[in-house]
């Protein structure tokens, strides 16, 4: 009895201390809701390897996909989230995440005019920093266009490229890229510029092969069958440019749509002191050039001084951002009613023949 208690004691104490080290390495894990750029091996193993530690990570396409995920989850499941800096200010309503230390941040190192101070930083607290953003613009074949033409929105419309043209499948995008050709602000759209708007894309409809997904957006574009692609940029022609360097983007003269990615941690991690090295990983130079180059897909670097090769850079037109942000406008971010009519316009143009 008493060797098998002796033996019962030691079987427990066994279990007790496997309890303890897996519970000890889950703790050492860094949990991350991402998109498909911070998936990249390349990406997460000098960051895994010089902090011992496993990021584990769970992708997802769009802000309400994410904030889904963590509704089922619970709390403390997850350290970092990637996502729209838009849609911080509502994860911050949510009260899902924690302020994070402006003076441990390369804050001054980003371009100023993607820092969004207005949608990531709430009540003079920042919440997100953007680590990457880029553009819904103009993507082509420079073998197959005048280059010349891809400077003006007017192009998208012109019967010069009829049959040429694909259009990317989103509608906010491209309905601020309409509205940008003629003369409006994204910012300030309204339900009545919506007549005008649906009469551009129309016009776009009519000259277009396809209205496509962003796989086969770049699979036209690498093939052939659209020399042109209305949405598309650097995030669809960048990553393929090696193999096909007729792949390029333009930033017209009317402007193009900004798109910003950020990186925000929950209030709820349980291994803050990770998230923040890794959130400092990513804003470093060396992280900053890997997150653009990703295999999923390339995209411009927050900060001014990401470690970029020469030829990386020149694919990038990275030394051209401070004039292309200049004429860069923000997605529409239309209200819920207007947001309907919007998606409403979009349907009619798919539809129309």
């Amino acid at each position: 009895m008493m060797k098998f208690s002796a033996i019962a004691r030691l079987a427990a104490s066994a279990s007790l201390a496997a309890l303890l080290s897996a519970t000890s390495a889950a703790a050492a894990d860094l949990n991350a809701l991402i998109w498909c750029d911070h998936a990249d091996p390349a990406l997460l193993q000098p960051f895994e390897e010089a902090n011992g530690v496993k990021v584990n990570v769970k992708e997802f396409e769009g802000t309400g996909a994410g904030l889904a995920i963590v509704e089922q989850s619970q709390p403390g499941d997850w350290d970092i989230m990637v996502i729209d800096s838009v849609d911080v200010r509502r994860g911050v309503e949510r009260n899902l995440f924690e302020a994070l230390p402006e003076d441990q941040l390369p804050l001054a190192d980003l371009f100023p005019e993607v820092k969004m101070d207005g949608q990531t930083v709430i009540d003079g607290k920042r919440y997100g920093v953007t680590e990457k953003f880029g553009y819904n613009t103009i993507g082509f074949n420079k073998a197959k266009v005048s280059v010349e033409d891809m400077q003006s929105l007017a192009a998208l419309t012109s019967d010069k490229y009829k049959g040429r043209i694909a259009i990317y499948d989103y509608y906010l995008p491209v309905i601020g890229m309409a509205a940008m050709s003629i003369g409006k602000k994204t910012a300030e759209l309204t339900e009545a510029d919506l007549p005008a708007i649906k009469e551009v894309l129309l016009k776009m409809k009519a000259n277009s092969k396809a209205v496509t997904d962003v796989a086969a957006s770049q699979t036209a574009l690498a093939t052939g069958e659209a020399d042109i692609l209305v949405g598309g940029g650097e995030w669809v022609t960048a990553g393929i440019a090696k193999d096909n360097p007729d792949l390029d983007f333009s930033i017209p003269k009317e402007g193009a749509v900004l798109w910003s990615q950020s990186l925000a941690m929950f209030k709820d991690s349980k291994n803050k002191d990770m998230a923040l090295k890794f959130i400092q990983y990513i804003l470093s130079p060396e992280g900053q050039a890997r997150l653009a180059t990703s295999s999923c897909y390339w995209g411009m670097p927050a900060s001014t001084k990401a470690a970029l090769s020469d030829d990386q850079k020149k694919i990038l037109q990275f030394d051209k951002q401070p004039e292309y942000l200049a004429r860069a406008q923000m997605y529409p971010a239309p209200s819920e009613d207007l947001d309907k009519k919007m998606q409403d316009v979009w349907t009619e143009m798919l539809q129309s023949q």
